[in-house]
């Protein structure tokens, strides 16, 4: 039987380029979740499915990651479906609702960007690293959780502070279930992204452009979803074996300090 991996917000963006790269890997069955976008799974899907050759299953589960009988179906399904699971990778997130100064948010962005952000990813953890230790052990692959964070972590952003904090949160729970999971031989790392070209960033466009244009980092281009794809299926393959609670850093050297 494959290990099975648990991608959250698989559909589009970030979460189809690390769908594609572990299908393309064949090693593991994989859950491509949704929270709205059916159409877009099922593209995601058929894709994953060409990618392996057929060599894997590919399931699809539509589930809010910020609702809690949500998470333990989509955990429910991914085991009575695939069998097991081994591999969960925290990818869905959202923008703010409203881009709004510091000084002005209100508490509506706030509570639906941290409920989806952090406190899904939070709480879905939980409940994955309980299944992972019912399993038992694959004979082959080592189970993971891996948080996919972002610059903003650690980069400042005051029109977008609930962001902010959600993947600063992320970061912070890495070294927590890191810490918690490591005798139970469960690795937990995160990939933290720079400006990665998706829907997502869509509407600033040009305002990325210009700063790619002056420099803004070394490696200098757009980040694609298949940078963070081959990032955790590096992860995901076992080529990290004495490491845990690591930060990827996928960011084209955004996090260098230069002079």
């Amino acid at each position: 039987m494959h290990p099975v991996a648990l991608i959250t917000g698989a559909s589009r963006g970030i979460g189809r380029g690390i769908a594609y790269a572990l299908a393309a890997e064949a090693t593991h069955d994989l859950v491509v979740n949704f929270a709205g976008n059916a159409a877009a799974a099922a593209e995601c899907q058929a894709e994953c499915l060409k990618l392996a050759a057929g060599k894997i299953r590919v399931a699809i589960c539509q589930a809010d990651v910020s609702s809690d009988p949500d998470r333990r179906r989509l955990v429910e399904f991914t085991v009575s479906e695939l069998g097991r699971l081994d591999v969960l990778v925290n990818n869905a997130g959202i923008a703010p609702t409203v881009r709004a100064d510091l000084l002005d948010a209100g508490e509506e962005s706030f509570d639906r960007l941290i409920n989806v952000n952090l406190k899904g990813p939070y709480f879905l953890s939980q409940l994955a690293a309980r299944q992972m230790l019912a399993n038992g052990p694959h004979p082959d692959f080592a189970p993971a959780i891996i948080n996919i964070t972002s610059i903003s972590a650690y980069t400042a952003s005051v029109n977008r502070g609930d962001y902010c904090v959600a993947k600063a949160g992320l970061a912070m729970m890495t070294k927590l279930y890191a810490a918690r999971l490591a005798a139970d031989r469960i690795g937990v790392f995160e990939v933290r992204p720079g400006v990665i070209q998706t829907d997502m960033t869509g509407p600033v466009t040009e305002k990325y452009d210009k700063l790619f244009a002056d420099g803004l980092t070394p490696i200098n281009r757009w980040g694609q979803p298949s940078d963070i794809g081959r990032a955790v299926a590096a992860i995901v393959r076992g080529s990290f074996p004495y490491s845990t609670g690591e930060v990827f850093n996928v960011d084209g050297g955004f996090h260098l300090h230069r002079l």
